[in-house]
């Protein structure tokens, strides 16, 4: 009960230590935003951000990405992260949209998934920043924190996902992700928390046992 009145605490905080919105990725249609999305796994957003202007200009369409050599989709995103799967996945998930949905890009996370490349919180994250669909969307640091906090006790992404939903109020689901990022790559770290910086400490399971 304790920490469930202490979730709008910690919400407020991080609402204060890192803003309501993040900065979106390049692009001009639906379809670059899955894109860049899906290559920002396992990479930096800055590295994202440096390749976009030059892909976008290389495959200003959809149709041209499909239809593109590999090895041309390579060479515009090598200095992203395993760019050769991401290549990969790029052109086939383009080609899908073509075939399979005549060129729209689905707007439900079961039909996304389908998609080459696309993973539950890649969809998740998709449908929120193109629509605002709200979702909550686990990566690492979503997992490891909310579990560190007492929000949820699943052992995989899709059973903390459910049990945050049921914590967080659905206006937070959207946020709670690139908020607990910037947390957990500054201060609730996977290799070792540093609890004497964190503003949540107080609030934290860990914490409040030492004290009890």
């Amino acid at each position: 009960m304790r920490l469930r009145e202490n979730v709008p605490k910690i919400l407020d905080c991080l609402d204060r230590m890192y803003g309501t919105s993040k900065e979106g990725f390049l692009y001009h249609e639906k379809w670059q935003l899955l894109v860049a999305i899906m290559l920002s796994a396992q990479s930096t957003d800055k590295q994202v951000d440096e390749v976009l202007p030059g892909l976008w200009q290389h495959f200003p369409t959809c149709d041209s990405a499909a239809d593109a050599p590999t090895e041309e989709i390579e060479e515009a995103i090598k200095s992203i992260g395993l760019y050769k799967n991401k290549a990969r996945n790029m052109k086939k998930c383009c080609e899908q949209i073509r075939t399979d949905y005549n060129g729209e890009i689905p707007c439900k996370v079961d039909e996304l998934v389908k998609l080459s490349g696309v993973g539950r919180k890649t969809a998740t994250l998709y449908l929120a920043d193109a629509y605002g669909i709200p979702g909550v969307t686990v990566d690492t640091h979503v997992f490891r924190i909310s579990r560190r906090l007492g929000w949820a006790k699943g052992k995989n992404p899709v059973e903390v996902e459910q049990e945050l939903m049921k914590v967080l109020p659905e206006e937070h689901w959207n946020r709670i992700n690139f908020q607990l990022i910037y947390h957990g790559r500054t201060i609730c770290t996977s290799r070792k928390a540093k609890c004497e910086q964190c503003p949540l400490q107080e609030w934290c399971p860990r914490e409040m046992e030492e004290k009890a």
